[in-house]
């Protein structure tokens, strides 16, 4: 994740030239809220409680990362909470982990504090009822569970995550369901001075009221949203897979935003969308021109419902590396995931009012965001496309002085 930034416009101005030089697009929201937090120096290590608020006394966290002050090393907190596993580089392929790495969470209620150091990348991983397998490879890469490889050992488990990455400038946190809907978490954030910050997550039920919402919106309009429901092996809902993920094991959604999108090279071939980059290009305009959605020197094809849904492939790839459309790429995306192209002829759109509201949509985000009690948390790779000012969708908490951060793991906090 990108530093904050505020005390100098020099600074901010060689952060987006290294986030923009990226191929891949950068994360235009995060980078905007984070810009908001004053630079300072963090304290060398962060307590974390986790928290069980499952009905399991079997509950086990991970926490994965990269070692910032290590070089970037592979991190893994061992099973104590307390110390760090630095793995080295096996002989071959799916190696087992040397050390224990599964920190029992006890009984429903407790709450486990552990320990970490600066980490980039990380990842808090937990299971109920059951621990996961973590293997390693040649680097040493370390080799995650997985919701769309039914090899995987982790495949029939009960698990989720949540991300954070927190360095010498602040700590960034939030809940994810780009890649599936699992185990209900909330964060809450306490920095030095008392002040908090909360994504409250879904209920005990969320991944029940999201799956019942999933086969509704099939039974309406036909598409394959119940396909993505994952069922243990006693008919129990498991997970919800994302439409990306969706597309991984088999249930393809063809070509159902093509009506769409159809619409809205229609109504461009006239009228003007407006991009606000959020960057050093400022605002730019695109027209429909020769059958593509033309922004100065970048031009866009239809894309298709894999390529909305990805946000990063056929029109949403960026294969020069143009800054550019670095900038336009998440903002597009967003508006055909949200459906907003028709309502608003400015993206970011200005009002989350606005979001979903056509009957083709991606109908996985709107369920996510509605069975959220603060109605937050990324439900597709841009999800933290805002306007300026405006509501935060993504589901993150972050701030420059951390004092400690708490997830709550089966239920909401409040």
């Amino acid at each position: 994740m990108a530093s904050p930034i505020k005390r100098l416009v020099q600074r901010l101005q060689r952060l987006r030239k290294q986030k923009q030089s990226q191929s891949t697009p950068a994360a235009p929201a995060i980078r905007r809220q984070q810009a908001q937090q004053p630079i300072r120096a963090t304290a060398d290590t962060l307590s974390i409680d986790l928290v069980n608020n499952t009905n399991s006394s079997n509950v086990y966290a991970y926490i994965t990362g990269q070692a910032i002050d290590n070089n970037n090393a592979l991190f893994i907190l061992k099973a104590d909470g307390v110390s760090a596993y630095y793995p080295t580089s096996p002989s071959k392929e799916g190696a087992d982990l040397s050390d224990d790495a599964s920190i029992p969470l006890g009984a429903p209620g407790s709450t486990k504090t552990v320990t970490i150091p600066h980490l980039a990348g990380a990842r808090i991983w937990f299971c109920v009822d059951d621990k996961l397998t973590f293997l390693l490879n040649p680097g040493p890469a370390l080799v995650t569970p997985s919701v769309t490889n039914n090899s995987d050992p982790n495949i029939n488990k009960k698990w989720d995550f949540c991300e954070f990455t927190w360095n010498s400038s602040q700590l960034y946190a939030n809940i994810t369901y780009v890649d599936f809907v699992g185990i209900s978490v909330g964060l809450k954030l306490t920095n030095t001075a008392g002040a908090t910050q909360s994504v409250t997550g879904m209920p005990e039920n969320g991944l029940d009221t999201v799956c019942s919402a999933l086969q509704a919106q099939s039974s309406k309009d036909g598409a394959p949203w119940s396909s993505l429901i994952v069922k243990d092996s006693s008919g129990a809902n498991l997970r919800a897979l994302s439409p990306n993920n969706g597309a991984v094991t088999g249930n393809d959604f063809g070509t159902y935003f093509q009506d769409y999108v159809n619409r809205v090279w229609s109504k461009y071939a006239s009228e003007s969308l407006s991009v606000n980059t959020q960057a050093s290009f400022g605002t730019v305009t695109g027209k429909i021109s020769d059958n593509q959605f033309v922004f100065d020197t970048e031009t866009f094809s239809q894309p298709s419902s894999a390529d909305i849904f990805s946000c990063s492939t056929g029109p949403f790839a960026n294969p020069s590396g143009s800054q550019l459309r670095n900038a336009i790429i998440p903002r597009l995306a967003a508006a055909f995931n949200r459906s907003t192209l028709l309502v608003d002829t400015t993206t970011p759109a200005t009002s989350i009012d606005e979001y979903y509201t056509d009957a083709i949509t991606n109908h996985y985000s709107r369920i996510v965001h509605e069975a959220n009690t603060d109605k937050r948390g990324y439900s597709f790779p841009y999800d933290d496309v805002a306007p300026d000012n405006g509501a935060d969708q993504s589901g993150s908490v972050f701030d420059g002085a951390p004092q400690v951060l708490t997830v709550y793991i089966g239920g909401n906090s409040s």
